[in-house]
């Protein structure tokens, strides 16, 4: 199954972050557009982001309004073919 590229997808993120850097790698690989959200010195997005979707750390990456988890959580779902699914339930 292909994804299609009109799912909703945001990242919160940091520019030093690793796990961040992998995700965003995966979501390009597969043609995702996704909506980055830096939260580099900006407590009021990261506060945000711990209310969207629980997780303090970053990446929070939420699918079609969906807080999915980080990396591990994206890189599991691939792994167990269900992130393409995910991605084309827009």
């Amino acid at each position: 199954m292909t994804a299609n590229a009109t799912a909703q997808v945001v990242i919160y993120s940091s520019s030093l972050c690793g796990f961040c850097f992998r995700a965003k790698r995966l979501l390009d690989s597969k043609g995702i557009a996704y909506e980055e959200i830096s939260v580099d010195g900006r407590g009021e997005l990261r506060q945000q982001m711990m209310q969207l979707t629980g997780g303090r750390t970053v990446p929070q990456i939420i699918i079609n309004g969906d807080a999915i988890g980080g990396c591990d959580e994206l890189y599991l779902l691939d792994r167990q073919q269900k992130l393409d699914t995910l991605l084309a339930a827009s």
